[in-house]
């Protein structure tokens, strides 16, 4: 993809592949792999050959149908664009064995962040990617998408002009992961060219691929996140006690979160500011017992964490959502 879209604007593929370092005839077998790092060359090297700093923007706008095999398909033929971006985190594995999508509900907003598990990543594939999300998403919908926000770890180029249009906002840039905020009623509403019969067979061709290849193994920040979850209502998601369930010291911890670009009160907080909203989405749970759930000790404390998360107070965004 990349290099037919170097190749749309002048570039000779031949020319792409010698300076991005890559095997052309990796291309040709549709089980081959390619390291991260030659993926990441080839970006920064069809940016440069062309001379187009907003190159991944505009391989987004250039996707069709089918350019992702089964992936694709399988996104496209769902009831709702949520349940496309759904589709898109469980099967992405099909496509990439690094790349990690995850939705977090905001109330009203839908936050999906992509990762690449600390890997380096170029800021032409970060804007491809998010990019990508609103323009399959206005294909399958029928109708423009547009973000509410948009977060982008790289730094920023020196024009983002192409970033407002394509985007509708200009994009935070140095944050701390890749994401894009969307509004959660435009991607409730069904989607008017769904094909049910299709989407199942679809899915259950997607199912099967996936089993068929190797379950990846977590990174840290997942298995931190997923043990963090597991202990706050016990009231023990210290570093020392997860560290401890771990098998290595606090130290160790530590390091290995930085190499993935991230640290454990950072994820502590992401999973208590996660769970507040969804607690507090539920009528029936006083915001007294939010707060104990999270792990603590004192109401109020959770009263000024969900204020600096959020700008409002928990009483607040309860009254929002109802």
């Amino acid at each position: 993809m990349i290099v037919h879209a170097a190749a749309h604007a002048g570039v000779a593929p031949e020319r792409l592949y010698a300076a991005a370092g890559f095997d052309a005839a990796v291309a040709a077998d549709p089980d081959a792999h390619i390291q991260i790092e030659v993926e990441t060359a080839l970006w920064e090297e069809a940016a440069r050959l062309t001379g187009d700093d907003a190159f991944g923007l505009h391989c987004a706008e250039q996707i069709r149908p089918g350019a992702f095999d089964v992936l694709d398909y399988a996104v496209r033929t769902a009831p709702t664009l949520r349940a496309s971006l759904e589709r898109l985190a469980r099967y992405n594995r099909l496509l990439h064995d690094v790349a990690v999508f995850t939705l977090v509900d905001r109330g009203e907003v839908v936050r999906v962040e992509h990762s690449l598990g600390g890997a380096r990543q170029s800021r032409h594939a970060a804007e491809f990617t998010l990019a990508s999300l609103l323009v399959i998403g206005g294909q399958i919908s029928g109708a423009p998408l547009r973000a509410l926000a948009v977060d982008l770890h790289p730094p920023p180029p020196v024009r983002t002009v192409e970033h407002e249009r394509l985007f509708g906002v200009r994009p935070r840039f140095g944050t701390e992961v890749n994401a894009v905020e969307l509004e959660r009623a435009a991607l409730e509403r069904p989607v008017p060219t769904a094909d049910p019969a299709l989407s199942a067979v679809v899915v259950r061709h997607a199912e099967a691929l996936l089993r068929a290849r190797p379950a990846p193994s977590p990174s840290t920040t997942e298995r931190v996140r997923g043990l963090v979850l597991a202990s706050l209502a016990d009231g023990d998601a210290s570093l020392a006690a997860i560290a401890a369930r771990l098998r290595m010291s606090e130290r160790s911890l530590q390091r290995r979160l930085a190499d993935e670009d991230t640290t454990f009160d950072e994820l502590l907080e992401d999973v208590r500011r996660d769970l507040a909203v969804r607690y507090l989405a539920s009528p029936t749970m006083a915001i007294a017992e939010v707060a104990y759930l999270l792990g603590y000790s004192e109401p109020s404390a959770f009263h000024r964490a969900f204020k600096r998360w959020t700008g409002r107070t928990p009483a607040e965004a309860r009254r929002r959502a109802a």
